[in-house]
């Protein structure tokens, strides 16, 4: 057995630094790690300074291991920061959201117009009875009015939970319930794939489950057929528009809570994350000045998340506004009408910011570069990455085809859990290397250790793990403080564990392996899915690829990839193809991460945030019968691999 935590296999000697002028212009300077590593609580201080407070706090932290509490005895709202603050500054005029609907539509939205409508939707919650510590279910399409509901319960000191519009009906159930929400805000559908979708009935589905919600609230978007039960149902323009669009914010203990969000955990349960305000605003508005070194009166900001995802609070709605950013938000797909679309929407608002998924990037390699070279992209000058490890092709192709080698990236790791950035690039200070998230943010107190928990050193892989309190940190598993200790705090003692590997290279950068569930024990090395999907992207033919670890009598596992071809490739056959990139695999990695089998496929089963669920194609690479795929974008994609899997087998 290896005694590494991780195999570190591949390396990366390629770094880029950033240019004089953008060093010389950035927000954050390189003197600014000394000085969180002088006082490390004095820094988060200053940072919360950024935030308006209607009471100082007397207290930085209170920690009681594993539950911290931050800013103690400060008072502060959410939306008054967000939004209040800016109009009576004099920034009213200010654009807050550009809105492009999926059919073209869109909407130019100030911060005085934001302010007046969240103080109308505010005033429609409280008419409701929604009240501090209340919370609100809401299931939305990428929609202005998303943003509108969140501002508006975080006014009143209530909690959103918001659940992706991609959920179920039974997903939606089980978080209304696991809340015990009062009210649910949804839609009558929204626009995606040049189409109309329903939530509403999903809504009206899961609500036949025992709830104590009294009310919906219902935005009309589509304009499609909607079943109505007048007794709970009501239209937000007939609630809300006759508001009033004052309404005098009540300031909140630092330590109310914010929002919780659901996140799949080991059981069927989902875990319901947990986050209050204070300190989550704090290294929100942070991180997103320092790492996207966000310039308020020149920069358009767009981040493609969807605000179901922890990714659209932090980086959509609360550190973008309260930094007084102007931001682009898209509704729909990236390839309607055409897979040129998002790239449009950049030379069109002038996008100098882009935050996005590898997964979409590798979907963009996948298409071809003639999508983004038809579009003038020269107004972005940062370019980010988000939700997984990037391998380094498809970070190089970013910087190349999008950036066109002028932006830098930053790659950056953290998690719902966290609540903000926790491990990134500062892009006026570091060299960058393609496919590294390099190194802990200013404050913050990450290592890599292995299984004894103690630190591994450069050149080694390991757990990643967090030793100090950050502002951001969830304050628990909503109502399961046992699970919550269980969960992140009993594997190393007294340091936090999500589930991620890690290692470092020769120079100390970290590196990101994927989830240790992705690990493979192949005769005894434990190798990360995650390079060998690397290794398998930087083949010239491969967009995609996706690893498996499958049960193997002589190996322990076998290593099983899924490919996709790049666009414009003629679909390569069989055994050539096959033992060329397990030639390649060998030669970038080493003969032990030789994957066992290769199938050409033309999608991978994602979800619809993207992430690929390699628990089917392990059901499929062990002859299983395939399990729930529900949550799939498209579920016909594991009917297709399970039947062209009798190909593509390979073995030394």
């Amino acid at each position: 057995m290896s005694s590494e935590s991780f195999e570190n296999l591949s390396y990366e000697d390629r770094t880029f630094l950033p240019s004089q002028t953008f060093i010389d212009n950035a927000n954050a300077k390189s003197d600014i790690y000394k000085e969180a590593d002088t006082d490390r609580l004095a820094f988060w201080e200053k940072q919360a300074n950024r935030l308006h407070w209607n009471q100082k706090w007397n207290q930085v932290v209170d920690w009681q291991l594993p539950f911290a509490k931050w800013f103690i005895g400060g008072k502060l709202n959410a939306s008054y920061n967000c939004l209040d603050r800016h109009v009576i500054e004099g920034r009213g005029d200010r654009v807050a959201f550009y809105f492009e609907g999926e059919p073209g539509d869109t909407q130019t939205i100030t911060y005085a117009d934001l302010l007046s409508k969240v103080c109308k939707a505010a005033n429609a919650l409280k008419e409701l009875g929604i009240k501090q510590g209340d919370r609100v279910a809401i299931y939305m399409p990428m929609i202005p009015e998303a943003a509108i509901a969140m501002l508006a319960c975080a006014r009143l000191g209530a909690m959103h939970s918001v659940v992706f519009g991609g959920f179920s009906a039974d997903s939606l159930l089980s978080r209304i319930q696991d809340a015990d929400a009062s009210l649910v805000i949804t839609a009558d559908g929204g626009f995606r794939k040049g189409a109309p979708f329903a939530l509403k009935p999903a809504v009206d589905e899961a609500l036949k489950g025992e709830t104590n919600v009294k009310n919906v609230l219902v935005v009309k978007r589509t304009g499609q057929e909607t079943k109505f039960d007048t007794s709970k149902d009501i239209w937000w323009h007939e609630l809300v528009d006759k508001q009033s669009g004052k309404h005098e914010c009540e300031f909140f203990d630092s330590e109310n809570g914010l929002f919780i969000l659901y996140t799949s955990g080991t059981t069927a349960k989902p875990k319901g994350v947990y986050h209050t305000t204070g300190g989550y605003l704090t290294q929100a508005a942070f991180t997103h000045h320092a790492v996207f070194d966000l310039k308020t009166e020149k920069d358009i900001y767009w981040c493609t998340a969807d605000i179901g995802w922890i990714t659209g609070h932090s980086y959509v709605v609360y550190g973008p506004l309260i930094n007084g950013a102007t931001q682009l938000i898209y509704e729909g797909t990236p390839d309607t009408p055409s897979k040129g679309r998002l790239f449009e929407l950049i030379e069109k608002y002038k996008v100098s910011i882009l935050y996005t998924a590898p997964t979409l990037i590798r979907t963009w390699m996948k298409w071809g570069d003639e999508y983004p070279n038809k579009s003038n992209l020269s107004s972005l000058r940062l370019l980010g990455s988000v939700g997984e490890p990037i391998n380094p092709e498809a970070w190089m192709w970013y910087r190349e085809v999008i950036g066109k080698n002028n932006c830098p990236i930053v790659d950056t790791w953290w998690q719902t859990e966290t609540g903000a950035i926790m491990i990134s690039p500062l892009p006026g200070v570091t060299a960058t290397k393609p496919g590294s998230a390099m190194k802990a943010l200013p404050g913050i107190s990450a290592e890599v250790v292995d299984d004894e928990g103690k630190a591994v050193g450069n050149g080694r892989g390991g757990y990643l793990v967090l030793t100090k309190p950050w502002p951001s940190m969830m304050r628990g598993v909503w109502n399961e403080p046992i699970r919550y200790k269980e969960t992140y705090w009993s594997r190393f003692e007294g340091v936090y564990f999500a589930g991620d590997g890690a290692k470092l290279d020769k120079d100390g950068a970290i590196w990101l392996l994927g989830r240790v569930d992705d690990v493979m024990n192949v005769s005894g090395h434990r190798i990360s899915t995650t390079e060998v999907e690397s290794a398998l992207v930087s083949h010239d033919v491969i967009a995609e690829a996706a690893v498996v670890g499958a049960k193997d009598e002589m190996t322990g596992q076998g290593i099983v990839a899924f490919v996709i071809l790049r666009g414009g490739i003629e679909s390569a056959t069989g055994d050539a193809l096959v033992k060329e990139l397990r030639d390649h695999v060998a030669k970038q990695i080493g003969p032990i991460a030789k994957p066992r089998q290769i199938m050409v496929v033309a999608e991978l089963p994602k979800t619809r945030s993207g992430k690929i669920m390699r628990r089917l194609l392990r059901d499929v690479a062990e002859n299983r019968v395939v399990g729930d795929s529900t949550t799939l974008a498209d579920p016909n994609v594991m009917k297709l691999i399970s039947e062209g899997l009798k190909t593509g087998k390979s073995e030394d």
